[in-house]
């Protein structure tokens, strides 16, 4: 091959070679001389050129292929245009003379060919230049026209089309000559054939006027007819030039306008002749109106299609600007179509036109304009549907009968509505939340007008309506809950109207349906009120015979809507829906057998619908709720099932008795039964296989049905490789929903929602835009044989037998078209049941079993039928593969062989070609190996029968499966297979399209199987590889989409064997150019391509692209609209048809693969083209920041586009009153103004989410690559250095321009995208510094627009999901410590605030409109924000404190310092979370609480709160734990922080102040109780136990195992928590004292360290470690002192009562010895030691310690004959030492007691004054003590005692000052006693007091003669009575007033005493009343 690369043709080296091998070395040379000529010098180019031409002309005669001849023309032309043109005359009629040639043989037609592209190469290189030779060219062309074979005449027509695009306008006079031949063409038989009139009429329609005024009516009418019986390829260029002809009617270009005066076509003229193909088909017009009743008019489909294509070209020709214009006319036109009484002559027809103007909506509407202009386009919808209504409404009411015509207005209009409400819903859907004016502008009112529709008298548009709403509700999801209370309000009120409780209830369905695709879900407790609705409707069916049928429907519509909500809201209710499906059908054979003889057939109607629904809402159950199906509930689901299986048996006879109008509820009921019995286990239902399986096998061989009905399922069935056969790559078009009306199987493409209401709530498959069951009858059968799949594997050999010889008999029976339908459902249903037993790993069965099911699949291989080939050739490979046995294959194989020996004719040549085929795909290489040789031989050779394309097709077909499945031990035959397919590609004709795709299958295949082998550089392996090469050269020059594509997938292949062999430059072109193709698989695999390339080499890729912009320039700078961004607004002129033309801009592949996010609606597509920008990202986009940021910018600032246009009318002249406080709203409302080139369509909503998702990863790209991006001094010095440096920091303001935009804009997706990137910026490019203002930060500037970007986030109606990202983002600011001065702070800190108000509200108490767990997910999220944030600032509080006062100390020099830093006090942040503390703590551990018993694994969830918990409701328990599980660990962290900040002091009844509005069920949660009185008597010792042991536990629970993805984060706060829990004495307290927690939490840990490896975390693990370990020393080195102390305390103890016993005796002056008073402070010291920290055991010893200690004194004190008086006061003094100091508890025994008692008792009686005086004292002081449990007993006790002594002392008065002093002290208790007395008891208590007192007192005549003691006493008595009269005046005049002769003697002490006092004042010496000793004693002790 290397010899075919020179500039003149090597002619020796073409000597030497094989015959067979020279058209390939040829046309390398000629592929290697294409790319040489534009790349050759001039010069030598005209050195060569004679020789060069004389090859080249030499050529033309040697018979060269299809490819050859189109690259030989392309080189001559390009040599002539390059080198001199002196010759060219000569060449052309060289040409010319060729084409006047007579011979017709085969062998010179190549050559004729070859002349024919030759001169229409010529003329489109060199155009006017030849302009002098063209009319006889051209009328030589078309002379040849005439008499051409088919071949002949599509090169012909493409020659002309050549000829007219080159010399345009100078061609006109030969224009009406081509326009007369071509025209007859365009219906010619040839398919190929009309597609090249169809392009060569576009051409001409470009300069010819003539044709789109004088012809329009004519081309229309040709088009119709052209349209007829054709195929896709021709649909797709007809309509092309259909709708092209029209928009240029309408609107001519300038140019061709100007030069003649044209009457232009009116716009109603040119819709009018659309309608016209639309509603009659072609040949309408040609026949007179009689004969056209005759053929019965009926629309032929194929035209229809082709009209439908047709009118969205016209439409995307005219582009958006004029749609948008013209929209209501258009619309009205469109949606008239529908209601036309032609288009929906039947059923189905109505169904098929409908799709079709759906069609045209949806490519025109949802393509072409943009957001803002599809809601206006809404709003036109809107109002169309209103008045359709109005209209509707009108006949509905019209009681008069005058309108007679109103029923069938009514039928007409509901097919209007179905299109209109499907396009609405669609619209809405795809704007998502941008579509939220629509709802809230009150004069559109979209709502009212859809919800009125759902009392439309059609059920097709109460189900469109219905449908319509759940789209609105998907896309608006705080509308859902609204709506569904709206509804089933409705529903209540309007009970009585059949119209409402259909419509309202098929709304409510189709809403619960939507809540799956809506995160944030329903509340609770709207399940609740659908069961309600349902069953009341289910109930009172029965009551109105009017409503019956419609309420039973309704009824069971709701409760199998409801199952979609899935378990978590059905297991509430499964109870009650288990006795209602009981309750529906019979309870025993015998009610089953007497129902058949009761009932009208209104009842069975009512009966078989409601059945029918009861199996639909099981089958639904079954569906969604897999988690529910126990083997219980199972049981009790068959006991209804199985009745119903059993009643199918009575129902024929049923329909006999009462019509036939009950075989459609029949059906249903079985469909739902198949639909169920389907999802259920086989097993469960053994015991009824044989009834089921006659009813199966009865329905799909028709055996009661007359119409041949066909089941859908068998493409679906066959391989999906097979579509080239099967022609259902169709599916894969962008037409693929009106395609569908084409196929052969019934009612094909027919989906509607009225064929069954219960898809509304139901999932739609993916890639369907509305669900569109097919119509009952099909569905049916596409059940029983779904069914039929299930249940064979289960089924004995002897009934497979039964059945299979049943098939082959029932296919014998019937006759023509209706045995094709029978054999194509048996084949179906086969296939499904092979299938099953596949996926169950069963065997067919016995020998007599293969054999029957081979008789009837070898039978169809020779069907005539493609389809049925196609699935026998299926079936025999299924077969192999679960038969398995190598004999019964080769016996399979051999069959196969010796047909195909012998065979001549097409069918069974194709059919046993594919049957080798599918026998290799499903055995695989080794199991089929030894037929491999003769099937590769055999096939080779059928490939090259050319006579018959098909033959080719199939063989070529089966080679591809055969090459697939052999793997290596294929690599024996590739070269032979290389060369057939390249001298087939080299030959056959283009034409001949399915084989060249299937040429295309093979070059794969063998790709792949030599696979990496490819990079080698061997003969062999080079051989291979440039015929690799070669062929994928031809193919990717091939003409159609599929071969082109087939081309790209093979180059795909090599890329990724030998990527060094593929030529980049000139494939990535090739794909930018494809990626506007009209065809979704060329596309496809361009991106798919494009994918895999950047994975490798993106930046090459872009370079590549970016040269096919550079060209472009050159050429196309005219083009006007050259936008930056959806590519080329100037291609976008029509979608489905783009021009071939460049579309790369400057913004290059990755601006264009963004424009195609949005028009491309294919899942597989986008998420190629999201992967690919992703590999550009990746490699590309640190390198070209700007051009990156750019490209998403650009696409953002849609965003504001959008949004500011609504808000903000007034921000421009705010701006100028107040630039200094400028509002944060009006940040960015100039963006994107001046640039008024924009494309007419922005950027959608998901286009703009993907693009600020690109923006978080370009700044973690950044981050990965080098510092100086988040640097701005080190980014500012590298741009000096070399300006081509680019840093992100220097593009800071973008950022979050960026990020501001994505913020703030309508759509909630966006809203998430814009503060998570937010976030991400926030926390990059918080701590870089501003290099000009030292101690700042760059992102202080930014404040306001931070600001503003978070308002809107914490409005009223925001979404949970977006509050919770904006409170992160918050905490995230506000922790960032950007912000340096308070009030800024707060700005952002109130929204904090305000959330937290909302947390506080409680449970339930806002107007829900989402999922309880939305409000967890919120409520979390807030007080997660605030943990962070109180984390932060107790973390800053810290670091001050640590830090030395530097400011404070030096202020002088450092003042005008400090003022430039305006840091915040390092304390400021706290006391911004100070004031909501106490709220915080108490929600804090409320939310721990939750999540630790959310932890608890699954055995323990009966002991969780049967009522949730603080945040979460027992329903929606499983979506909190992930919230929880989100927040938990910052919460723990401020709990800890918290608790060591308050030291456990803080008890929870004081914190209960804070809770206000709390509602009682959080409050009492939120406080460990189970209700507020129980627990408040919880202890502060047993609150702060609770509290350690739940953060403890938290804490170890998630330590044991943190899963692997668990965010790092998590780790960290937690170990942070347990260290700052640690700091606590408390906590390390606790943790010590019990040690298993210790041990625990150690061993925890040291599994952490081993596991887990970043430093930071170890870091932190071995500092809680020291804690923990700080801790156990510290407590052990406590409990060392402790114990050492109980080892020597008994022996001090016994030694200090020793003491006392020895030295306290009574001596004569009441001294205290020395060593007395030592012993007494030792015992107060040994006494008030405080052990109540000890463990128990110590304190127990102590406790028996302190009281033998006690019992021993008690001892000691006793007197006794033979020792020395011990000193009473002494003891007692020690005794009331024990009472003082120790607690209760210890000496509150009772024998200590009495011996105590005793004592006092003892010294009271003590005949010494002395004794008696100190034991007053020490009694005072007992009495006070602060323990009344201890005071109380020696009170009652010895208080009676004290005053009898001192009522004796009236008759016994003092004698001497000892005396006196024991009376003074004793009277002193009683006062005491009096003060300690509660108020109620103070008479009783003066009673005794004040009489004893005046006894005291003197008369004047005894006061003289008193002893001087007995004066003292008088005085003190009176002294103390003055003094408690006042104090106790109340109480003191009773006691006074009850004896009078008491207040005598007072008054007359009183006066005396005043006398007294006024003779001598001053001769009165004060009494002395304390004595040394006591004062001694007091202060000494007490």
């Amino acid at each position: 091959m290397e010899l075919a690369h020179s500039l003149l043709l090597n002619e020796e080296a073409l000597a030497q070679i094989t015959e067979a091998k020279r058209p390939v070395f040829i046309f390398e040379w000629l592929r290697f001389l294409d790319k040489v000529l534009v790349a050759a010098n001039k010069t030598d180019v005209k050195e060569k050129q004679k020789k060069l031409v004389e090859q080249l002309t030499g050529l033309i005669s040697s018979s060269p292929g299809p490819p050859t001849r189109k690259l030989l023309a392309k080189n001559l032309a390009a040599l002539y245009s390059i080198g001199d043109t002196f010759t060219v005359f000569q060449t052309l009629d060289k040409c010319n003379d060729i084409i006047r040639n007579k011979d017709d043989t085969a062998a010179y037609l190549p050559t004729k060919l070859a002349a024919v592209a030759c001169v229409g190469a010529f003329y489109e290189k060199m155009g006017r230049m030849l302009g002098s030779a063209f009319p006889e060219t051209v009328n030589n062309l078309l002379k040849s026209l005439k008499s051409a074979e088919s071949q002949g005449r599509s090169e012909i027509l493409m020659s002309l089309q050549k000829v007219l695009s080159g010399l345009g306008g100078a061609a006109a006079s030969s224009h009406r000559d081509i326009y007369k031949n071509a025209r007859s063409l365009l219906t010619d038989r040839s398919m190929a054939v009309r597609c090249a009139v169809a392009k060569c009429l576009l051409e001409l329609q470009n300069e010819a006027v003539f044709m789109w005024t004088a012809e329009l009516e004519n081309i229309a009418t040709l088009c119709f007819k052209a349209l007829e019986n054709s195929n896709y390829g021709v649909r797709v260029a007809v309509s092309k030039l259909l709708g092209t002809v029209m928009a240029t009617a309408l609107m001519p270009k300038q140019a061709t306008v100007m030069r003649q005066n044209v009457k232009r076509a009116t716009f109603d003229e040119v819709l009018e002749l659309m309608a016209t193909g639309f509603l009659r088909g072609g040949s309408g017009f040609l026949k007179s109106g009689g004969e056209m009743l005759k053929v019965g008019g009926s629309v032929n489909r194929e035209v229809r299609v082709g009209v439908t294509q047709a009118y969205v070209v016209f439409v995307t020709t005219l582009g958006g600007q004029w749609l948008e214009r013209s929209f209501a006319t258009f619309l009205s036109h469109v949606l008239d179509l529908v209601s036309h009484p032609r288009a929906t002559q039947t059923h189905v027809e109505a169904v098929y036109s409908r799709r079709c103007v759906s069609f045209i909506l949806r490519a025109t509407v949802g393509s072409l304009l943009g957001e803002k202009a599809q809601i206006a386009a809404a709003k036109e919808i809107c109002q169309a549907i209103g008045k359709q209504m109005k209209a509707v409404e009108a006949v509905v009411n019209d009681t008069s009968g005058e309108n007679k015509s109103g029923a069938a207005d009514i039928a007409a209009s509901q097919h209007v509505m179905v299109c209109a409400l499907q396009e609405l819903g669609s619209l809405v859907q795809s704007l998502n939340a941008t579509a939220s004016p629509l709802i809230q502008e009150a004069s559109i009112g979209l709502l009212e007008i859809v919800t009125s529709v759902l009392l439309h008298p059609s059920m097709a548009a109460r189900l469109a309506a219905a449908w319509c709403l759940r789209c609105v509700a998907v896309a608006l999801p705080f509308q859902l809950t609204p709506f569904l209370d709206r509804c089933a309000e409705r529903l209540n009120n309007l009970k009585t109207s059949p119209e409402a409780v259909s419509g309202y209830s098929f709304a409510m369905a189709a809403l619960l349906g939507g809540v799956h695709q809506c995160p944030l879900g329903i509340p609770h407790a709207k399940g609740k009120m659908v069961v309600s609705i349902a069953e009341d409707l289910l109930r009172t069916a029965a009551q109105n015979s009017r409503l019956s049928l419609q309420r039973t429907q309704a009824g069971w519509l709701l409760l199998g809507a409801l199952m979609t909500l899935g378990p978590s809201v059905v297991r509430y209710h499964l109870p009650k829906m288990l006795l209602l499906w009981r309750n529906v059908f019979p309870r025993s054979l015998k009610e089953l057998e007497a129902e058949k003889a009761r009932g009208d057939s209104f009842t069975w109607q009512v009966t078989l619908e409601g059945r029918a629904g009861a199996l639909c809402a099981m089958r639904s159950f079954v569906a969604h709720c897999p988690e529910l199906l126990t083997e219980d509930v199972i049981r009790k689901l068959m006991t209804p099932i199985e009745c119903a299986m059993t009643m199918m048996s009575h129902i024929p006879s049923v329909i006999k008795a009462h019509g036939a109008h009950l075989k459609a509820s029949a059906a249903m009921v079985r469909l739902r039964l198949y639909d169920i019995l389907a999802l259920l286990p086989p097993k469960t239902y053994e015991g009824s296989f044989n009834a089921l399986l006659r009813e199966l096998v009865a329905e799909f061989t028709l055996t009661d049905n007359s119409a041949n009905t066909t089941t859908s399922l068998l493409r679906s069935l066959c391989h999906y490789d097979d579509s080239v056969l099967l022609g259902s790559w169709l599916q894969e078009t962008d037409h693929k929903s009106i395609e569908d009306q084409l196929q052969p199987n019934s009612a094909s493409g027919s989906g509607a929602l009225e064929h069954d209401p219960s898809s509304i709530y139901l999932r739609i498959p993916a890639g369907e835009a509305v669900p569109g069951p097919l119509p009952l009858g099909v569905s049916v059968i596409d059940a029983s044989v779904a069914l039929f799949g299930v249940v064979f594997p289960h089924v004995s050999y002897k009934h497979r037998l039964q059945m299979l010889d049943h098939f082959a008999e029932c296919v014998k029976q019937a006759k023509g078209v209706r045995q094709q339908a029978v054999q194509l459902n048996i084949f179906t249903a086969v296939l499904s049941a092979l299938k099953g037993l596949a996926e169950n790993k069963s065997t067919l069965g016995p020998e007599e079993v293969r054999k029957s099911a081979l008789t009837l699949v070898m039978g169809a291989l020779d069907n005539p039928n493609p389809i049925l080939r196609c699935a026998a050739g299926e079936a025999l490979g299924r077969m192999a593969q679960v038969v398995g046995e190598a004999t019964f294959i080769a016996r399979m194989a051999q069959y196969s062989f010796d047909k195909l020996k012998s065979a001549r004719d097409v069918v069974s040549r194709t059919g046993h070609s594919l049957a080798l085929g599918c026998l290799h795909r499903y055995v695989g290489g080794i199991g089929s190996g030894q037929h491999l040789k003769t099937s590769v031989s055999i096939l080779l050779a059928l490939a090259q029968d050319g006579t018959s394309p098909e033959v080719q097709t199939w063989s070529l077909h089966s080679l591809a499966l055969i090459v697939d499945s052999s793997g290596p031990m294929y690599r024996g035959y590739v070269e032979p297979t290389l060369s057939l397919v390249l001298t087939l590609l080299l030959t056959v004709p283009p034409s001949h399209t399915e084989v060249h795709q299937c040429l295309g299958r093979c070059l794969g295949a063998i790709i792949t199987t030599v696979g990496p082998e490819l990079q080698g550089n061997g003969a062999t392996i080079s051989t291979i590889r440039s015929s690799c090469l070669v062929g994928c050269a031809i193919t990717q020059d091939h003409s159609d989409s599929l071969v082109q594509a087939a081309a790209i997938s093979c180059l795909q292949q090599l890329h990724m064997f030998a990527p060094r062999h593929v030529n980049l430059s000139s494939l990535v072109p090739s794909l930018c150019v494809h990626l506007c193709s009209s065809h979704l698989l060329l596309r496809r695999a361009a991106v798919a391509c494009l994918r895999q390339l950047a994975q490798r080499e993106a930046a090459e890729v872009c370079e590549y692209a970016m040269s096919l912009a550079k060209n472009a320039g050159d050429k196309e700078s005219s083009s006007a609209n050259v936008n930056p961004f959806a590519p080329g607004v100037s291609s976008r002129s029509d979608i489905h048809c783009r021009h071939q033309g460049v579309n790369i801009t400057e913004t290059g592949l990755e601006g264009l693969l963004f424009g195609m996010l949005d028009r491309e609606t294919d899942r597989k597509l986008c998420s190629d083209i999201h992967d690919t920008l992703g590999h550009m990202l990746s490699s590309l986009a640190v390198e070209k920041l700007s051009h990156w940021l750019m490209l998403c910018k650009d696409v953002l600032a849609a965003s504001s586009d959008m949004s500011t246009a609504t808000l903000l009318s007034s921000g421009k002249d705010e701006e100028s009153e107040k630039k200094d406080e400028m509002d944060d709203d009006t940040m960015f409302t100039t963006l994107g103004e001046e640039d008024k080139s924009k494309p007419f369509v922005a950027p959608r909503w998901a286009t703009r989410v993907f693009a600020a998702d690109c923006l978080c990863r370009i700044i973690n790209l950044c981050e990965n690559a080098d510092q100086a991006h988040f640097d701005l001094a080190l980014a500012r010095s590298a741009k000096l250095r070399n300006p081509t440096n680019d840093l992100l920091v220097l593009h800071l303001s973008d950022l979050i321009r960026m990020a501001f935009m994505a913020a703030t804009d309508h759509s909630n997706q966006l809203r998430m995208a814009g503060l998570q990137a937010l976030e991400d910026i926030i926390k990059k490019f918080a701590s870089v510094p501003e290099p000009e203002f030292p101690g700042h930060v760059i992102l202080e500037q930014y404040q306001a627009n931070v600001g503003a970007a978070l308002r809107p986030a914490f409005s009223q109606d925001t979404p949970s999901d977006i509050i919770a990202k904006a409170c992160q983002v918050c905490s995230t600011w506000i922790g960032s410590g950007v912000v340096s001065d308070l009030n800024d702070l707060r700005r952002v800190h109130n929204l904090l605030v305000s959330s937290l108000d909302k947390v506080q509200a409680g449970k339930g108490s806002s107007s829900q409109l989402y999922r309880e767990s939305a409000t967890t997910m919120e409520k979390l999220a807030v007080l997660k924000a605030w943990a962070e944030v109180y984390v932060v600032a107790m973390n800053i509080k810290k670091e001050a404190e640590s830090k030395p006062k530097r400011a404070i100390k030096n202020t002088d020099d450092d003042d005008d310092d400090y003022g430039t830093i305006d840091e915040l006090p390092p304390d400021s942040l706290i006391t911004l979370v100070q004031p909501e503390l106490p709220t915080l703590s108490r929600l804090w551990l409320a939310a721990l609480k939750d999540y630790a018993l959310l932890t608890l694994p699954a055995e323990f969830s009966s002991q969780l709160p049967p009522d949730g918990g603080a945040f979460y409701t027992p329903e929606t328990i499983d979506t909190a734990r992930l919230h929880y599980r989100n927040s938990w660990a910052p919460i723990l962290h401020a709990v800890a922080l918290w608790l060591n900040s308050t030291g456990f002091t803080c008890s929870e009844s004081t914190e209960a102040a804070a809770i206000s509005g709390l509602q009682k069920r959080s409050t009492t949660v939120s406080l460990n109780q189970a209700s507020g009185a129980v627990g408040s008597a919880k202890s502060l010792p047993e609150i702060n136990k609770d509290r350690m042991h739940l953060i403890l536990g938290v804490s170890i629970q998630f330590l044991c195992s943190p899963r692997p993805e668990e965010p790092i984060e998590h780790v960290t706060a937690c170990l942070q928590a347990l260290h700052t829990l640690l700091d606590s004495p408390y906590a390390r307290v606790h943790i010590a004292e019990d040690q298993l927690i210790g041990v625990e939490l150690l061993s925890v840990l040291h599994r952490l360290l081993l596991t887990w490896n970043p430093s930071s975390v170890q870091l932190l693990v071995t500092g809680v470690v020291q804690q923990i370990v700080r801790a156990a020393q510290d407590y052990l080195q406590e409990k060392r002192n402790t114990l050492r102390c109980m080892t020597i305390l008994p022996t001090i103890l016994f030694l200090i009562a020793r003491i006392l016993k020895d030295t306290a005796i009574k001596s004569a002056d009441n001294q205290v010895p020395p060593p007395v008073s030592a012993a007494l402070q030792g015992i107060k010291s040994i006494v008030t030691l405080s052990m109540a920290k000890t463990e128990a055991g110590v304190q127990k010893q102590w406790t028996a310690l302190i009281r033998s200690t006690l019992a021993c004194i008690l001892e000691y004190s006793q007197p006794e004959d033979s020792v020395p008086t011990p000193d009473e006061v002494s003891m007692l003094t020690a005794i009331a030492l024990f009472l003082w100091s120790a607690s209760s508890e210890i000496i509150g025994v009772q024998s200590l007691q009495n011996g105590c008692m005793n004592r006092f008792k003892n010294a009271l009686n003590s005949c010494d004054p002395w004794v008696q005086a100190k034991c007053y004292q020490l009694l005072l002081s007992v009495f006070q003590h602060s323990n009344r449990a201890l005071s109380t007993p020696y009170i009652h006790s010895l208080a009676p005692i004290v005053v009898e002594k001192l009522k004796a002392v009236e008759r016994n008065r003092p004698a001497s000052n000892i005396e006196l002093l024991a009376v003074q002290e004793g009277i002193k208790v009683l006062e005491t006693l009096v003060a300690l007395g509660e108020e109620q008891n103070r008479v009783q208590l003066l009673a005794l007091l004040v009489p004893t007192l005046i006894s005291y007192l003197l008369d004047e005549n005894s006061f003289a003669s008193a002893t001087s003691a007995s004066k003292d006493l008088h005085e003190f008595a009176l002294q103390n009575l003055m003094h408690i009269g006042p104090l106790y005046p109340h109480a003191f005049k009773t006691v006074m007033g009850a004896a009078p002769e008491l207040k005598v003697r007072l008054e007359t002490a009183v006066r005396a005493s005043q006398a007294s006092k006024a003779k001598a004042a001053a001769s009165q010496p004060a009494p002395a009343i304390h004595s040394a000793p006591t004062i001694k004693l007091k202060t000494s002790f007490f």
